[in-house]
């Protein structure tokens, strides 16, 4: 029997995110998964500037924009008359735009950034069993030579997929249905004079006015290169066990999300929709890969049982409108690899795991409601707010932990709130670099960072005696800075001092008179408080901190 601190199941984005967040906080973690090597295929694309802050913070997005191509907007058709064009347009503070990256090279940048961290993946090796107790979890693996062997871990993340042995192994309910339609994908090239860098959408109506058909083209890197989507014909049909209906086992109807690839679509079939749907004269070329795609629509009772958890599509399946489930996923597993991470090292609160399944269930929940509602009743159905709303919703800028148990509820006010997503902001300035920074400098590859604000002399009384209390709280595992307003005299202060250049900290953040910001790895605010008092620090950092 081996040992590690944390396995994991299953490598691809979600996986390989919780892994490299783990070594990279010093945490002895083995990923394993059960096919013998990553697949060459695009599968999910979409990138939201939510999952590209989340990889800033984790050193990666780098690597990750030089290999993705930026997607600006969407075109959306019908019966070939254009009825919308879309701008992905987001307010200037925010860093990162939309992004296209084929799955394959999100999971090649991800794979050699965690190598760098001295970890690999075990390619050919299966998750079989799994039994856990008060003090960790009892694994069966089956290894690449159909030999098994145990594996002893304090926790399992199971990150497998939509048929999940982990979420099955757990018993957790898997509530929710299938759609009927299957659908074909397919990368190619597409020659056509609409814009470069565009999501494409062409809808037929039928008479009572319903969506009869549908296509979708998502540029991807490479010349004229796009994942087009569009209902499968009838000799592509999955074949079904039973006839209409029957009743089916619950196992059957979870098991109809994903690619189906035995029945791959040629190019034909996709010239054939093109001809059908596309507004503008297309031709079709240089097919890369192709599948049948099934969509369900599930989400897990609960995230987590004792010390095994469950992220990624092994808690919750969806329809990929908007690029949701492999980025939800990605911040699934980045919310809990953090946790984890201050767990092990025995510097956690005893109940941190318990808000990961608090925090990120109610996401998955709102993620699963509205892909299936632009799904079937499109963008701009009931319930969706202004447009602008609608595009920050999709960047996943929007997602909020208020009332989290590990954050310190604060009172209403100008700017965010704890629970809410710290925003980036420019024109800060340290005492030594010549150029200004942003905050997200001060954030990235940090744990939590402890923020005091001040726009006067006399409120600096007590800063270096707090960050002194709050480091020992936390043990090593936080950084401080005392971020000033320019003409704030600083002489006598300790603290590393930053000063707010331009006052777009103070707007971005509705900062006035002395406040304190405690920013956890995720960029979440775990506590806002004013005046930046000692009891308030405190009293946050233990929510956190053993």
């Amino acid at each position: 029997m081996t040992h590690t601190q944390v396995l994991i199941a299953g490598a691809g984005p979600v996986g390989l995110t919780a892994a490299l967040e783990l070594r990279r906080r010093g945490v002895d973690c083995r990923v394993v998964d059960r096919l013998p090597e990553r697949l060459p295929h695009s599968r999910a694309v979409g990138i939201t500037p939510r999952t590209l802050e989340i990889w800033d913070r984790m050193g990666v997005v780098r690597a990750a924009l030089d290999a993705a191509v930026p997607v600006h907007g969407q075109l959306v058709y019908a019966d070939g008359a254009q009825q919308q064009h879309v701008e992905l347009a987001l307010p200037p503070e925010v860093p990162y735009g939309f992004a296209a990256l084929p799955q394959c090279e999100t999971e090649r940048v991800l794979e050699e950034r965690l190598a760098q961290h001295g970890a690999a993946v075990a390619r050919g090796t299966e998750l079989v069993s799994f039994t856990q107790d008060a003090d960790g979890v009892t694994s069966v693996l089956r290894t690449a030579d159909g030999g098994l062997t145990e594996v002893r871990s304090e926790f399992l993340v199971g990150c497998d997929g939509a048929h999940s042995t982990v979420r099955k192994g757990l018993g957790l309910a898997f509530e929710g249905g299938a759609f009927p339609e299957e659908y074909m994908l397919a990368d190619v090239e597409l020659d056509w004079d609409l814009p470069a860098g565009y999501v494409v959408r062409a809808l037929h109506r039928a008479a009572d006015g319903s969506v009869d058909d549908s296509l979708v083209c998502v540029p991807l890197p490479g010349p004229c290169r796009y994942r087009v989507a569009t209902r499968v014909p009838p000799e592509l049909r999955s074949p079904r066990a039973e006839e209409p209906g029957t009743a089916r086992t619950r196992q059957a109807e979870e098991e109809e999300h994903g690619f189906e690839m035995p029945q791959a679509p040629r190019t034909e079939h996709i010239e054939a929709a093109l001809k059908r749907l596309s507004p503008v004269p297309v031709a079709a070329s240089t097919m890369r890969w192709s599948s049948v795609y099934r969509v369900s629509h599930r989400i897990v009772d609960r995230y987590a049982e004792g010390r095994v958890f469950v992220a990624g599509d092994a808690a919750h399946i969806h329809p990929p409108t908007g690029a949701q489930g492999m980025n939800t996923g990605i911040q699934d597993a980045h919310n809990l690899a953090w946790k984890l991470a201050l767990t092990v090292q025995g510097i956690g609160q005893p109940r941190l795991l318990e808000s990961y399944g608090t925090e990120r269930r109610p996401v998955g929940q709102e993620v699963v409601s509205r892909t299936v509602r632009h799904a079937t009743r499109g963008y701009g159905s009931e319930g969706e707010t202004d447009a602008a709303t609608v595009v920050l919703g999709e960047a996943q800028l929007l997602v909020s932990y208020r009332g989290s148990p590990v954050v310190e509820p604060s009172a209403d006010g100008p700017g965010p709130a704890a629970g809410d997503r710290a925003p980036d902001c420019g024109g800060l300035r340290d005492r030594i670099t010549t150029h200004p920074l942003r905050l997200y400098d001060l954030l990235r590859g940090r744990d939590h960072v402890l923020l005091l604000y001040a726009d006067a002399r006399e409120q600096l009384d007590g800063f270096d005696e707090l960050t002194d209390e709050a480091g020992n709280v936390a043990r090593g595992a936080l950084v401080c800075y005392a971020l000033l307003a320019p003409d704030v005299d600083a002489s006598d202060l300790m603290t590393p001092v930053i000063r707010d250049g331009g006052g777009e900290f103070r707007r971005a953040y509705g900062a006035e008179g002395a406040t304190a910001l405690l920013i956890r790895p995720d960029g979440h605010l775990a506590a806002r408080t004013a005046p930046a008092g000692h009891v308030g620090v405190l009293a946050a950092l233990t929510r956190v901190f053993a």
